[in-house]
């Protein structure tokens, strides 16, 4: 067997980072972080399926297609968490019937004091944040454990570990976005399904 150092002198960087002939469905995937990684995993070689609220917004699709690759968008509004298995099989319809990977990218936060925030305020963050992400992951889980093979991709925030200012309902999010992937990560593994969560720390985006 190979050595991770002979592979590394025998495999260009790359290629280890190949997703040739994987699909990849992206929720907030048109903006921001959200269209970073639906390009970057289109320039490593997948179809991506990304999901958003406006589909007239095409610059990320465009982007891709500019660079040859392949992408799709279909229509997703993750505030009624009852859409999540419908842009599934959607994504299903367009993807041929496989999904190799999910991304739970979509996200919105409010900036309020505590003692300002409703609970109007406090649903709509969770509804997005986090109830979206549960059963976005339910839904392609499903798929995955029947075919043996998947990797869902949750993005927390640095705000899953420090409470942050002034966006409490946003920060309580991302911290149950950490331990989701934790438990699902310790629930499907067994079944050869990854999940993991990336945390950023601040970036310049409409947020």
């Amino acid at each position: 067997m190979a050595t991770s150092a002979q592979l590394m002198s025998q495999t260009p960087a790359l290629e280890l980072f190949s997703l040739r002939g994987k699909n990849a469905l992206v929720t907030g995937g048109s903006r921001d972080i959200g269209a970073a990684i639906s390009i970057a995993s289109a320039d490593a070689g997948a179809s991506v399926c990304i999901a958003q609220r406006d589909t007239s917004n095409t610059a990320t699709a465009d982007a891709i297609h500019s660079r040859g690759g392949r992408a799709k968008t279909i229509a997703c509004d993750l505030t009624d968490v009852h859409t999540t298995k419908n842009v599934l099989q959607e994504a299903l319809n367009i993807m041929d019937g496989e999904i190799d990977i999910l991304v739970n990218c979509a996200g919105i936060l409010k900036r309020k004091e505590c003692l300002e925030v409703t609970e109007s305020d406090w649903d709509g963050v969770f509804n997005v944040n986090l109830k979206s992400i549960f059963f976005m992951s339910q839904a392609a889980g499903d798929h995955m454990i029947s075919r043996k093979s998947g990797k869902i991709i949750n993005i927390a925030s640095m705000n899953s570990f420090v409470g942050g200012e002034n966006h409490a309902p946003y920060s309580a999010s991302k911290g149950g976005v950490a331990q989701l992937t934790k438990a699902l990560s310790n629930e499907w593994a067994r079944h050869n399904v990854q999940v993991n969560a990336i945390a950023p720390g601040y970036a310049e985006t409409d947020m």
